[in-house]
């Protein structure tokens, strides 16, 4: 695996120590999250965060295991929590001697004198459990260890102030808080005091609320004589069955990336790293978890994600469940585009366009074609319902067989942003990309029935259309229109989404123009979401909610991007040499072992959005494998 691993230099710096995240995933939608510096900066952050609806609703639960080594008449905290006078204290952070992410499981190792502390995180595959494991390295004698227990139990969206008191009920072992989750460790004393005005830096850059009140549940105690080891363990869902002890745990999570990365036929560390960052997002159902700490299940990102997290990883039965799932949950002739919001909201009109690309594959990967057979049905009925016209005004233009979009209020494509309802790049009409993915879904769809022996004679003829308008429309001087028959007419903005004209595999062109278009929009971590030679370009993703989404497909630098870059440059002898180099470099500067969901727009494109985001990662782990002829 890539080694990620850092020393007193970068711990002990604000910036360096509190801006690099890691993450420890659940399988079922949970996860453990924080900064290597210890300094809880979201309000995401904690040890114990349980998807009670999975892959949606998230809880946080334990926020914090405060560690304190005393050494006889002297206390080192060596917690960090910043306070809503700006305040840092402790400063736990200046004792940090190193951090590393040993594949899956982070590791830090405090140094206080000649004592030197480790402590382990891991995650529970499979349920809402996590194990956390400290070690005297090294100590003339026993040292003796606190852990102070921080809690709370709220949405991981929102903030808990201190209104009355929480119940922590005891247990063996530890407590109970509220029913939710039992913590248990070793020589546990209860406590029960509000830590009041917690804040966190990220959350106040973002221009969302920042502040909150953590419960102090009580104090876990233990005598370590060098070498030792004792854990702390907490976990939801069933709390009468625990967990491993937390060095089970630990070990069990080293033993399950091995067997990721020899799954995924990992060719080198950046390689494995890549496919256990995409390990990271499978969860149970299966379905995708788009994006950590704050997404969960959309249509257009599962189906985008589909071929680097599940067929380039070797995991085909979960995927040909996944895809089952889809063609089951299908509404007139469309999948959903997420739950998140609270509701199922249908307003994607290529979400269903990759679902059809994502069966594609699969079938052509695998050679599964008695999935194809069985899905064939659902597949033809999608055709049909674009043709003759569904929800958001998602049609079929008679007159040209071309794909338009649109409804007053809605932005359809992948460039979903809207600032006070209003879309930024709504993009009505016939959308380039919309349009190329919608010839793949043809062409897949009539070739899949021509292989089982049905009748495809009218998709074949949509297809031809299609192509013969698409060129037409589309193609203007060896560049491409970004969309055509939009309310103001076509737009001819430099956008990224032309290269899906030329990268997917029933592209309905093969231009090199195409690719060489889009050179003012590539950067060291992807594409640009519009060229900076545009007036409307925003080349910072920074500030408050309006803000960042305003600037969010302007400029923004998008690195899933990089996928189709990448096959375009390929397909038509472009030089891709060298483009990646950027963001393997990136594995170890956000988000820890996994690619962001973006970027700013300007040099030095510092990473924005989402620190770990699936299609990110699968489309870098295809592009490196399409650049390896693999």
């Amino acid at each position: 695996m890539l080694a990620i691993s850092f020393g007193r230099e970068t711990l002990g710096s604000p910036a360096q120590g509190t801006e690099r995240e890691w993450l420890v995933a659940d399988g079922t939608g949970g996860f453990a999250m924080g900064t290597i510096s210890g300094l809880r900066t979201r309000r995401y952050h904690g040890l114990l965060v349980v998807a009670t609806r999975p892959p949606i609703g998230r809880m946080l639960g334990l926020a914090a295991l405060d560690p304190v080594l005393v050494l006889g008449d002297r206390r080192v905290r060596l917690g960090v929590h910043e306070w809503g006078s700006g305040a840092v204290d402790p400063a736990g952070h200046l004792e940090l001697a190193s951090f590393e992410l040993d594949g899956s499981v982070p590791r830090w190792r405090w140094q206080v004198g000649d004592v030197v502390l480790e402590r382990e995180v891991a995650a529970v595959h499979g349920r809402p459990a996590v194990g956390v494991a400290h070690r005297v390295v090294r100590a003339p004698g026993p040292v003796r260890l606190e852990l102070s227990a921080l809690c709370t139990w709220r949405d991981v969206h929102g903030e808990r102030l201190a209104a009355g008191d929480p119940e922590v009920g005891a247990a063996p072992g530890g407590f109970v808080f509220e029913g939710a989750y039992r913590v248990r460790g070793p020589g546990f004393s209860p406590g029960g005091a509000w830590y009041r005005d917690v804040r966190y830096r990220e959350e106040a850059a973002r221009g969302l609320a920042d502040r909150e009140d953590l419960w102090f549940a009580g104090t876990f105690v233990a005598e370590l004589s060098p070498g030792e080891v004792i854990g702390v363990e907490a976990w939801a869902g069933d709390l009468g069955e625990p967990p491993p002890p937390a060095e089970a745990i630990v070990g069990a999570a080293r033993d399950r990336a091995r067997e990721v990365a020899i799954r995924a036929r990992a060719s080198d560390d950046v390689d494995e790293t890549l496919a256990l960052a995409a390990d990271r997002f499978v969860v149970a159902g299966p379905t995708v978890v788009a994006g950590y700490p704050w997404f969960g299940d959309w249509s257009r990102d599962t189906m985008t994600s589909y071929e680097g997290l599940f067929l380039a990883t070797n995991r085909w039965e979960e995927g040909r469940a996944l895809l089952s799932r889809g063609a089951e949950a299908l509404s007139e002739g469309m999948l959903a585009n997420t739950a998140d919001a609270g509701g199922t909201e249908y307003n994607t009109a290529d979400g269903t366009l990759w679902f059809l690309h994502a069966v594609g594959r699969h079938v052509d990967v695998t050679g599964d074609l008695e999935l194809g057979e069985a899905l064939a049905p659902a597949l033809t009925e999608v055709i049909e319902r674009h043709v003759a016209g569904t929800r958001f005004g998602i049609g079929v233009d008679p007159a040209d067989g071309l794909l338009e979009q649109g409804a007053e209020g809605w932005a359809l494509t992948w460039m979903d942003a809207r600032v006070d309802g209003r879309p930024v790049t709504a993009r009505a009409g016939k959308a380039v990309e919309v349009n190329a993915l919608w010839i793949e879904g043809l062409a897949v769809v009539a070739g899949l029935r021509e292989r089982l022996g049905l009748d495809a004679s009218r998709i074949r003829v949509l297809e031809d259309s299609a192509r013969r308008s698409f060129r037409k429309r589309f193609l203007r001087g060896g560049r491409v229109l970004d969309v055509v028959d939009g309310p103001y007419g076509d737009s001819a903005e430099v956008r990224p989404n032309q290269l899906l004209a030329v990268s997917l595999p029933h592209a309905p062109l093969a231009e090199a123009s195409v690719v060489r278009a889009c050179a003012p929009l590539l950067t060291s971590l992807g594409l640009r979401s519009l060229s900076p030679d545009d007036d409307r370009y925003a080349g910072r993703h920074r500030g408050g909610p309006a803000d960042r989404d305003a600037a969010y497909h302007q400029g923004t630098v998008w690195p899933w991007l990089i996928g189709p870059y990448v096959e375009a440059a390929l397909r038509t002898g472009v030089d891709a040499s060298g483009v990646l180099h950027g963001l393997e470099v990136h594995l170890g500067e956000w988000g820890l072992g996994s690619v962001s969901e973006t970027a700013d727009g300007d040099p030095p494109h510092a990473a924005t959005g989402c620190p770990f985001q699936a299609w990110s990662v699968a489309e870098v782990l295809r592009a490196r494998r399409l650049l390896a002829g693999r």
